[in-house]
Protein backbone atom coordinates (compact mmCIF):
# COMPACT_ATOMS: atom_id res chain seq x y z
CA UNK A 1 0.00 0.00 0.00
CA UNK A 2 1.17 3.29 -1.05
CA UNK A 3 1.76 5.46 2.12
CA UNK A 4 2.83 9.10 2.30
CA UNK A 5 6.09 8.21 3.44
CA UNK A 6 6.37 6.29 0.56
CA UNK A 7 5.26 8.83 -2.11
CA UNK A 8 7.07 11.30 -0.45
CA UNK A 9 10.18 9.30 -0.92
CA UNK A 10 9.46 8.45 -4.54
CA UNK A 11 8.57 11.98 -5.41
CA UNK A 12 12.10 13.06 -4.35
CA UNK A 13 14.22 9.78 -5.69
CA UNK A 14 12.40 11.60 -9.19
CA UNK A 15 12.92 15.22 -8.04
CA UNK A 16 16.70 13.92 -7.75
CA UNK A 17 16.89 11.97 -11.36
CA UNK A 18 15.86 14.89 -13.55
CA UNK A 19 17.87 17.48 -11.64
CA UNK A 20 21.09 14.82 -12.80
CA UNK A 21 20.01 14.17 -16.40
CA UNK A 22 21.75 16.35 -18.68
CA UNK A 23 20.20 17.53 -21.89
CA UNK A 24 22.36 17.19 -25.30
CA UNK A 25 20.74 19.68 -27.37
CA UNK A 26 20.90 22.48 -24.51
CA UNK A 27 25.23 21.93 -24.24
CA UNK A 28 25.63 21.17 -27.32
CA UNK A 29 25.87 24.33 -29.78
CA UNK A 30 26.56 23.08 -33.93
CA UNK A 31 27.78 26.82 -34.68
CA UNK A 32 31.34 28.42 -34.20
CA UNK A 33 30.95 32.30 -32.60
CA UNK A 34 31.46 33.89 -36.07
CA UNK A 35 28.70 31.72 -37.92
CA UNK A 36 26.41 32.43 -34.86
CA UNK A 37 26.66 36.31 -35.78
CA UNK A 38 26.46 35.59 -39.63
CA UNK A 39 23.36 33.49 -39.26
CA UNK A 40 21.69 36.27 -36.79
CA UNK A 41 22.51 39.43 -38.60
CA UNK A 42 21.50 37.51 -41.75
CA UNK A 43 17.75 36.85 -39.56
CA UNK A 44 17.77 40.19 -38.65
CA UNK A 45 18.37 41.45 -42.50
CA UNK A 46 15.51 39.17 -43.21
CA UNK A 47 13.36 40.65 -40.79
CA UNK A 48 13.75 44.17 -42.21
CA UNK A 49 12.85 43.13 -45.73
CA UNK A 50 9.97 41.47 -44.79
CA UNK A 51 8.58 44.09 -42.24
CA UNK A 52 9.76 46.67 -45.38
CA UNK A 53 7.89 45.09 -47.65
CA UNK A 54 4.96 44.55 -44.88
CA UNK A 55 4.64 48.69 -44.57
CA UNK A 56 5.65 49.41 -47.98
CA UNK A 57 2.68 48.44 -49.52
CA UNK A 58 -0.60 51.24 -51.00
CA UNK A 59 -4.05 50.12 -49.44
CA UNK A 60 -5.69 51.95 -51.97
CA UNK A 61 -3.99 50.09 -55.28
CA UNK A 62 -4.56 46.79 -53.15
CA UNK A 63 -8.40 47.26 -52.74
CA UNK A 64 -8.67 48.70 -55.94
CA UNK A 65 -6.53 45.76 -57.72
CA UNK A 66 -8.54 43.03 -55.76
CA UNK A 67 -11.72 44.57 -56.89
CA UNK A 68 -11.03 44.58 -60.92
CA UNK A 69 -9.66 40.92 -59.81
CA UNK A 70 -13.12 40.46 -58.64
CA UNK A 71 -15.20 41.72 -61.32
CA UNK A 72 -13.07 39.52 -64.03
CA UNK A 73 -13.60 36.35 -62.19
CA UNK A 74 -17.48 37.51 -61.92
CA UNK A 75 -18.41 36.58 -64.69
CA UNK A 76 -16.83 33.31 -65.17
CA UNK A 77 -18.00 32.27 -61.73
CA UNK A 78 -21.82 33.01 -63.18
CA UNK A 79 -21.42 31.45 -65.99
CA UNK A 80 -20.01 28.37 -64.07
CA UNK A 81 -23.52 28.67 -61.84
CA UNK A 82 -25.36 28.19 -65.20
CA UNK A 83 -23.65 25.39 -66.08
CA UNK A 84 -24.14 23.81 -62.65
CA UNK A 85 -27.59 24.75 -62.98
CA UNK A 86 -27.63 22.56 -66.74
CA UNK A 87 -26.11 19.49 -65.22
CA UNK A 88 -28.27 19.47 -62.04
CA UNK A 89 -31.34 19.73 -64.34
CA UNK A 90 -30.42 17.28 -66.68
CA UNK A 91 -29.50 14.85 -63.39
CA UNK A 92 -33.39 15.89 -62.10
CA UNK A 93 -35.30 15.34 -65.31
CA UNK A 94 -33.56 11.92 -66.03
CA UNK A 95 -34.38 11.03 -61.95
CA UNK A 96 -38.05 12.47 -62.34
CA UNK A 97 -38.54 10.35 -65.15
CA UNK A 98 -37.77 7.62 -63.97
CA UNK A 99 -39.88 8.27 -60.92
CA UNK A 100 -42.42 8.69 -63.41
CA UNK A 101 -42.04 5.18 -65.26
CA UNK A 102 -41.82 3.29 -62.16
CA UNK A 103 -45.10 4.91 -60.92
CA UNK A 104 -44.01 5.95 -57.37
CA UNK A 105 -45.89 8.79 -55.78
CA UNK A 106 -43.74 11.13 -54.46
CA UNK A 107 -42.80 12.18 -58.50
CA UNK A 108 -44.43 15.18 -57.63
CA UNK A 109 -41.89 16.30 -54.91
CA UNK A 110 -39.13 15.51 -56.31
CA UNK A 111 -39.73 17.36 -59.16
CA UNK A 112 -40.29 20.07 -57.72
CA UNK A 113 -37.10 20.29 -55.39
CA UNK A 114 -34.90 19.34 -58.45
CA UNK A 115 -36.76 22.05 -60.44
CA UNK A 116 -36.27 24.53 -57.62
CA UNK A 117 -32.76 24.13 -57.66
CA UNK A 118 -32.51 24.68 -61.27
CA UNK A 119 -34.31 28.24 -60.61
CA UNK A 120 -32.32 28.98 -57.45
CA UNK A 121 -28.99 28.87 -59.15
CA UNK A 122 -30.02 30.91 -62.08
CA UNK A 123 -32.32 33.03 -60.32
CA UNK A 124 -28.87 33.99 -57.81
CA UNK A 125 -26.24 34.55 -60.65
CA UNK A 126 -28.72 36.68 -62.32
CA UNK A 127 -29.58 38.87 -59.21
CA UNK A 128 -25.92 38.84 -58.15
CA UNK A 129 -25.26 40.08 -61.53
CA UNK A 130 -27.91 42.81 -61.00
CA UNK A 131 -27.53 43.67 -57.43
CA UNK A 132 -23.08 44.43 -58.13
CA UNK A 133 -23.37 46.05 -61.31
CA UNK A 134 -21.70 43.54 -63.65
Amino acid sequence: MITRKNLSIMLKSVKSKIKSMKFAFIDHIPYTPKQQALLKTLMFAVLLVTINNCFGQDGNAGINQATSQVKGYFDSGCNLMYAIGAVVGIIGAIKVFNKWNAGEPDTNKVAAAWFGSCVFLVIVATVLKSFFGL
